[in-house]
This record gives C-alpha cells, structure tokens and sequence, in this order.
C-alpha cells in the first residue's frame, strides 16, 4: 500500500516541504534510505545524512534548518520521533491477524477464551483460565491455572506465566518472559541449610506493560508483586518478589530489582543497574548505567549514578579525580619526601 506525502503529513498533523506527490510504501533508516520508503530525523548527530539521503519522504521536527539543500520531500512536525512512532503503530496494527484455536494445542474445558483469540500450536492453557479479546499467544508458551489475561495481550513464542498472575489490557511480553515464578525466598536453619520460604502471593500486571526478552518476574511471598500501568521493562531485566514499579517507569537491560523495594513513578533506570530490597525510590528518578542503589532515595527527578550511588554531578566531578589520581598520587609523595628532607634539616 502506498501513501502521498500529503497523505501522510494530513494524518499526522505536518506540513509538507517539497513533492507533495511522492509516494512511499516502507520505512528505512535516513543513512540507508531508498526511493519509495520514508525516513525520519530526530537526532542532531545524524544530521549529516539527510542531504545525500535516498528517502523520499523524512520526517523533521518543526524547528530544523537545513544547511544546504535537501532532495527529499521534507514533512514538518512537532515530534518527528513520536510521528514515526505513531505511523509504526498504524502499519503494524493493519497486519492481518490470525485467530482460533489450533488442535495442537491444549485448552482446559475450564478455560474462558474470548473473541478473535488466536492460540498457537503447543500451547498450553490451565484450568480456570480467563483470556480476553484479540489475545493472540504464540507456540510454546504456557498459562497456568487461574492466569487472566486482559484484552489485546500478546505473548511471543515460549512466554510462561504461573499460577494466579493476572494480566492487563495491551500488554506484549516477548520470547522466555517468565511470569511469576518463585521468589527467592529461604529461610536459614541452624544446621547452616536453607529451608524454602512457600511463596504464596502472585503477579499482578496493569494495561500497556511491555517486557523484554527473557525478563523475570517473581511471584510475591504473600500479597502481590505489582508492575503498574504503562511500565516497560527491557531484555534481561530481573524483579524480585513483592517488588512494587510505578507508572510509566522504564529499566534497560541487564537490570535487577531486589525484594519488596518500591519505585515511584516515570523512573528511568539505564542498563545494568541493581536496587537493594526493602528500599523506596522517588518519583522521577534516573539512574545512570551501571548504578548500584543501597539506601532509599526520597527527594524525586534527580539523576544519579556509581556505586554507591551519588548525584550525578558529583559522580561526573569525581570521575576527573579518577583520571588523575596517578599523578596526584605522584605528587604526594614528592610532598612527603620534600617534608620529611625539610625536618631533618631542622633537627
């Protein structure tokens, strides 16, 4: 299917710079872009690219002033990044989409499934089971007794949630998401074992949560482990049981979150990130790469980073100390030998 730049710049609110004409019928990158397909620009760095790219159409914010000019047909908007957000969303929305039960799979007689569900061979679904509108669940992947799913829900090949969890409306978990497994939860014994800690509780998953690639999500000891309304998790992201994550907070990959800590809303944590248990982190907060939390953070919308975790400002200062702490080193023990020739003279 093929759409006019006027077409487009209509649907998403922009204004059209050049051949209102042209058509296109994909997507591409700006620095590999090909007649018929439309790219974006949002990013300064790739700046560069537009002049000589072979797009014809790109997308640019409102404010952007070309240095010389450019040969594709430009669509000005206020969000060129959410724009392509947005046509992504449309384009993958209108895909066909399959639906019924394949034989190759198995449905307990107790099951609820609701309309246009697609159920994919080697599917295994539990007694008791709720799953609601246009679910579709790909091959291997298993719902335990009791699970509800929302309406909308997708779940890629392999996905597995346990027992009881509940799931909201628009949710995507992709390949080796695991839902509610146990905690890790041992009490120790005299004898120096570990005794297993039942874990009783569930997973509760509310609307539009996206989770990555093999991520894991225990199940709490008692109560609820909570993942709130808008939250995206990346691949490899760990979260430990009774863990509460606010609204619309995001955690790159490699990440882990360790038990009953709470975190506030519209959080940022950046790759390989840990939280200790039991802590409460603000509202707002950003933690760099790598950033190791021990202690609570009260105080929202400030950005931290380094072990232990420090305001970001002071981490970046103490980095330049980190540079030149061979030298400083050097210069230390010039001191000491000037102070100590300087007492014995005076002996």
């Amino acid at each position: 299917m093929e759409f006019t730049a006027q077409q487009i710049a209509d649907f998403i609110q922009g204004k059209v710079e050049g051949d209102a004409t042209v058509r296109v019928s994909n997507f591409s990158k700006i620095e590999e872009g090909q007649p018929g397909t439309l790219s974006f620009l949002s990013n300064p760095k790739y700046s560069q690219y537009i002049y000589d790219s072979n797009a014809s159409i790109i997308l640019v914010n409102n404010d952007f002033v070309p240095e010389r000019a450019v040969k594709a047909t430009l669509i000005r908007v206020a969000n060129a990044y959410e724009s392509l957000a947005f046509l992504l969303s449309v384009v993958e929305q209108a895909k066909p989409r399959k639906s019924g039960i394949s034989p190759q799979a198995f449905v307990s007689e107790s099951a609820q499934i609701g309309e246009n569900a697609y159920i994919a061979p080697f599917v295994s679904v539990g007694d008791g089971v709720r799953i609601g509108k246009n679910v579709q669940i790909l091959s291997g992947s298993t719902l335990g007794d009791n699970v509800q799913l929302g309406d909308n829900v997708k779940l890629y090949a392999g996905v597995h949630v346990y027992q009881d969890c509940k799931i909201g409306n628009n949710c995507i978990f992709h390949s080796g998401v695991v839902i509610g497994s146990d905690g890790f939860g041992f009490a120790p014994s005299e004898d120096g074992s570990y005794r297993k800690i039942p874990q009783m509780g569930n997973v509760v998953i509310e609307d539009d949560v996206e989770i990555g690639a093999n991520t894991t999500i225990d199940r709490a000891t008692l109560g609820s482990t909570m993942i709130r309304k808008g939250v995206k998790l990346d691949n490899l992201v760990q979260i430990a049981h009774n863990v509460e994550i606010g609204e619309n907070t995001v955690i790159a990959s490699q990440s882990g979150v360790a038990g009953s800590t709470k975190i506030g809303k519209q959080c940022i944590f950046a790759g390989q990130t840990g939280v200790a248990g039991h802590l409460q982190i603000a509202d707002g907060t950003i933690l760099g790469a790598q950033t190791g939390v021990a202690n609570s953070i009260k105080a929202g919308g400030q950005a931290w980073q380094g072990y232990p975790a420090i305001a970001v400002g002071n981490f970046r200062r103490s980095t330049v100390v980190y540079k030149n702490l061979p030298e400083l080193q050097k210069t230390v023990f010039e001191l000491q030998k000037k102070v100590a020739e300087l007492e014995n003279k005076n002996k």
